[in-house]
């Protein structure tokens, strides 16, 4: 009796010390996620706060509707753009760093420091710098190469590749101080047992570093995934979403409608779902290809 009456108290404690969390996640969470859900099943006009019942229409109207396809179309080149650039740069710095003897703590805060700066504030300097008469054209001028005459975010052949040169250059410190982290814990003592084994630098690299790197690498890959199909900031404050709809992307297209159209917020809904299905999809192929479960040098 004593051991019951001890376990529904330590239950009863261990309730008490989760119910702010858990009264969080139902109400900021769970509840939206669902709404959300139910949202995207129906004809929702926001300022009558009315709803009608229309299924899967939604669904069929989305898969039918161009835009839908060209944010696709730019999100995926967003997204398989900027990735592998993103993660190469990032691994690149980080061994260069992790070699360093002096100035280390510099160069590490000083690649950071981007990551953590108001993306508003950088992607107002990054429209002043494609501007037409901005610090890149007059460089481009300067130097005699050809460069786009209205400014880098007005032609539909450049904007999105622009947005996607400043992301690069943003996202590369963040995942460099995360590579940086994983190579400090590789044993010293690999590396100069390979050097005795006559291993080069290359071979270092790909026989050592990169497999103990794997479950970083996907940790990497999941997550610049996931920020790169949820970009936003960037092409609201520079371009929205133009010209031409050359930088329209899903998430930019899920806010058009849901708070610039007055009777999307049921079709949002559903679009916001496709994202979220799309986005697990990718997770889940990379997760399979990376096999973190597979030890070095398998």
């Amino acid at each position: 009796m004593k051991a019951r009456n001890r376990r529904r108290q330590d239950l009863t404690q261990t309730g008490l010390l989760l119910s702010p969390w858990l009264l969080a996640f139902l109400v900021f969470w769970l509840f939206p996620l669902l709404y959300a859900l139910y949202l995207s099943f129906t004809d929702y006009h926001t300022l009558r706060n009315e709803s009608e019942w229309i299924g899967l229409a939604n669904y069929v109207r989305l898969f039918r509707d161009d835009l839908f396809w060209t944010a696709f179309a730019n999100t995926a080149v967003f997204t398989l753009g900027t990735i592998p650039c993103t993660t190469a740069l990032a691994l690149l710095l980080a061994v260069a760093v992790n070699r360093l003897k002096r100035f280390q703590h510099f160069f590490r805060s000083a690649f950071f420091l981007p990551s953590v700066t108001s993306l508003v504030v950088l992607s107002l300097i990054f429209t002043n710098l494609y501007a037409r008469d901005g610090y890149i054209n007059t460089l481009l001028a300067f130097l005699g190469l050809p460069f786009p005459e209205r400014g880098w975010l007005l032609e539909p052949g450049t904007a999105l590749y622009a947005i996607m040169a400043m992301d690069v250059w943003i996202a590369s410190g963040y995942y460099m101080v995360i590579f940086l982290a994983a190579l400090q814990t590789i044993p010293r003592d690999l590396y100069e047992s390979a050097e005795l084994a006559g291993a080069n630098a290359w071979q270092q690299l790909c026989r050592i570093t990169l497999p103990l790197l794997r479950p970083t690498l996907l940790f990497v890959l999941v997550i610049n995934t996931i920020k790169s199909f949820q970009v936003f900031i960037e092409i609201y404050v520079m371009t929205r979403g133009g010209p031409l709809n050359a930088t329209t992307t899903l998430i930019y297209n899920v806010y058009v409608n849901a708070f610039e159209k007055s009777d999307m917020m049921g079709y949002a809904a559903a679009l916001a779902y496709v994202v979220f299905f799309i986005i697990l999809v990718f997770s889940l192929l990379q997760m399979k290809l990376l096999r973190i479960n597979k030890g070095v040098g398998d």
